[in-house]
């Protein structure tokens, strides 16, 4: 039913079903929603940022991931069984009941309540603003084609928490790197939502991949396009120097291979370009520092 990953070797039997449902066994979701936020603090730090704003964006990354899985899983249960990707996740399986997962999701949100004490007032009200969006995405794709934009949005909230926490404010220049990272993450889950799109049909989901249909590469490359456009004005806004830019045209690069591997017609190519995106979001971070830790060599 599972590889024998390391929750398997290394876990009580009793806690599996619980990492597996907050998805620690599948750390790739957990790094596409830290490595922007990392790339922001280094931008609204213009330079290297505290060693505890690391340790606390990094444990916030990791407990709001587990608890968006966490509620995905709950409303999603009475579908997952009908996907063959999803069918022995731990609620749908039976691992676990409803209301363990309640308690393991109120858990969860507990621990992540505990960080609102390292940072500023600003930033526990943007942390606040957040829960909403983290709980309703599983239901967007019952009436909406883009869920992916409320996941976009939800995942990638560190981005203006970085600031806010760091300069007390959140620029324009900030929101435009955010709204480029939502749209990248439109691109790259709507490349992975081509996986279940004969499930989605057939169980009356919607999702971008639906929207896209046939002109995904289209779609998707605009996405990618648009997020470039955002991330160099952003940049530029911010007074990035010229190795920012460098980095900038590395990522074009990335984004122009994927859209060259990409094809609709052959959804098994999903999830190596969707894990591929974690290389993105590392060059985010190259160019956050390329752009402010270089500038006194310059």
């Amino acid at each position: 039913m599972h590889a024998d990953d390391w929750v398997a070797r290394w876990l009580p039997a009793s806690w599996g079903p619980y990492a597996r449902l907050c998805r620690l066994d599948r750390p790739v979701g957990t790094w596409l929603t830290l490595l922007p936020a990392l790339a922001a603090l280094v931008q609204a730090a213009d330079g290297w940022p505290t060693v505890w704003r690391l340790i606390i964006f990094s444990l916030g990354a990791l407990l709001m991931r587990g608890v968006g899985c966490t509620f995905n899983d709950m409303f999603d249960r009475n579908f997952d069984y009908l996907v063959e990707r999803t069918r022995f996740r731990p609620l749908t399986s039976g691992q676990l009941t409803l209301r363990a997962a309640i308690w393991f999701a109120v858990a969860q949100l507990a621990v992540s309540a505990t960080l609102l004490l390292a940072i500023n007032v600003y930033s526990r009200w943007l942390a606040l603003a957040l829960i909403p969006l983290v709980v309703i995405y599983p239901l967007c794709k019952r009436f909406t084609y883009w869920p992916q934009a409320v996941l976009g949005a939800a995942f990638n909230w560190g981005m203006l928490m970085a600031w806010s926490d760091t300069r007390d404010v959140v620029p324009w220049t900030a929101i435009a790197m955010w709204l480029g990272t939502v749209l990248w993450q439109i691109g790259y889950d709507g490349i992975y939502a081509y996986i279940d799109l004969r499930d989605d049909l057939r169980l009356g989901l919607k999702s971008v991949a639906m929207r896209f249909g046939a002109q995904g590469k289209r779609w998707i490359g605009g996405m990618y396009a648009a997020t470039l456009v955002l991330w160099v004005a952003g940049g530029a806004g911010m007074g990035m120097d010229q190795p920012y830019f460098l980095v900038m045209a590395v990522i074009a690069g990335h984004f122009a291979w994927q859209m060259a591997v990409f094809d609709v017609s052959k959804p098994e190519r999903g999830l190596r370009l969707f894990r591929a995106n974690m290389q993105v979001g590392v060059l985010l971070i190259v160019a956050a520092l390329a752009g402010t830790v270089l500038r006194p060599w310059l």
